[in-house]
């Protein structure tokens, strides 16, 4: 799986699976942030069992979907809260981690 480093702090990746996780949890991912939304397609891992999974591996777990590119004055807020609060490197993911990345980039521009 291809992670992207955004900053030092943030990286994005495609749609994960649960059984992924513990290896982001030995790259030193502390919070993973989902920005799908649940059941956007067939067979696609939820949320809840992305978060089981981060629950085991002592990784935190948002959850903040985005539908398309559009990024609301929540989702921008919701983000920058979950970004300030992490104690390590955080791992956005979607579809194919293009939402996370715009979503990075927005918050990036507002500070």
């Amino acid at each position: 799986m291809r992670i992207v480093e955004l900053s030092d702090n943030y990286s994005v990746t495609m749609q994960i699976d649960p059984d992924d996780v513990a290896s982001f949890a030995q790259e030193g991912f502390t919070t993973i942030i989902c920005n799908r939304p649940d059941g956007e397609d067939l067979g696609q891992p939820t949320s809840a069992s992305v978060r089981e999974a981060c629950e085991r591996h002592g990784i935190a777990f948002h959850m903040i979907p985005m539908q398309g590119s559009a990024v609301s004055p929540e989702t921008l807020r919701r983000f920058v809260e979950v970004m300030s609060n992490s104690d390590g490197p955080v791992l956005g993911y979607c579809r194919t981690g293009t939402r996370s990345a715009i979503l990075w980039q927005i918050a990036a521009q507002a500070e």
